[in-house]
């Protein structure tokens, strides 16, 4: 019988979701933490299918990090890191289709974001995955640092250019952060997912 993760949870997020809850109401709160657990389950199913242990998922500020064992081909390790951004893309599909446009903007953006090719977000280990597989380690180290530190500079200054120009939400600064981070973790360390 599966046995599900050990699952911690830090007191950060905990104060960001009170926040985001305070500010934007309980309705919108769980509509963003319902398209995140969705995009959990769907890397879990998808590990699950391939055999894979998890032994932790760890929710923070920035997002939240499934813990795994074993090993497994570059093809299955690309397919349970896209498992997640597909099911919020699909869920969006039928959201929107059945007429809950703001659960499906929830999904559709959630999905969206983590397909950036920067590291730690799904699309940077994706990218990185497929480099390796189709160039070796050398070039994806190297290619993933030039697209990653490009996109997370260019979507973090995008995104405080959107908050200038609107008036914009204080909770688009979490993203930016988490993308500027991102860009100094590359510059100083590389980009391998």
């Amino acid at each position: 019988m599966w046995k599900p993760p050990e699952c911690t949870v830090s007191g950060g997020f905990l104060l960001l979701t009170g926040w985001f809850a305070v500010s934007c109401g309980w309705e919108t709160t769980l509509l963003v933490l319902g398209a995140a657990a969705l995009h959990e389950l769907g890397h879990i199913l998808c590990l699950r299918r391939f055999g894979a242990p998890i032994w932790r998922l760890r929710i923070g500020v920035l997002g939240a990090v499934l813990e795994t064992g074993g090993t497994m081909s570059y093809g299955r390790e690309l397919a349970a890191v896209l498992a997640g951004p597909l099911a919020n893309l699909l869920a969006a599909v039928l959201l929107g289709w059945l007429g809950y446009p703001v659960s499906a903007g929830a999904n559709a953006v959630l999905g969206a974001f983590n397909l950036l090719p920067v590291s730690p977000l799904d699309g940077g280990r994706a990218l990185y995955l497929l480099l390796v597989w189709l160039a070796g380690p050398e070039t994806a180290e190297w290619g993933c640092r030039c697209v990653g530190l490009s996109t997370a500079l260019a979507a973090a200054s995008g995104t405080v250019w959107l908050m200038w120009r609107t008036g914009g939400s204080i909770w688009l600064l979490p993203a930016a952060a988490g993308l500027l981070t991102a860009a100094w973790k590359t510059l100083r360390h590389g980009g391998t997912g």
